[in-house]
């Protein structure tokens, strides 16, 4: 049984007794954020803009994309350095090393195996409402 705690932040009441249900995007962040760095290197705010764009939120928290970025650095996932050559204020890039490239495969082998988990509900909703 889902707790009562957990409920409130996936779904709410809204007007008239209908329901407002919002798919929840905090771990699809740093798949997203992986692909990203196998694109190509980045820096925090360039790779806050595109994170935004992937994940459907209007903007990525810095501070959370940060705290992810070390994390991932600590784990050996990425890796970051310093680029004096870029123009404006000093940048940190990061990249993805090898290790990351593996875990983002892993990674889109379960979002597949969701997908095909999710595919199967919607298909059955939709046969349901079709019988009834």
């Amino acid at each position: 049984m889902i707790s009562p705690k957990r409920q409130s932040r996936c779904r709410c009441r809204g007007g008239s007794g209908s329901f407002e249900v919002q798919a929840r995007v905090e771990r699809f962040v740093e798949p997203a954020l992986l692909l990203l760095l196998r694109d190509g290197p980045g820096h925090g705010y360039q790779l806050a803009e595109e994170l935004a764009e992937i994940v459907g939120e209007t903007r990525v928290d810095l501070g959370n994309l940060y705290r992810l970025l070390r994390s991932l650095e600590g784990e050996g996932l990425v890796q970051s350095s310093w680029r004096p050559d870029l123009p404006g204020p000093l940048k940190r890039t990061y990249e993805i090393t090898d290790e990351g490239v593996d875990l983002l495969a892993a990674w889109v082998e379960s979002l597949r195996a969701s997908q095909a988990r999710v595919a199967s509900l919607i298909s059955r909703y939709e046969e349901s409402r079709r019988t009834a």
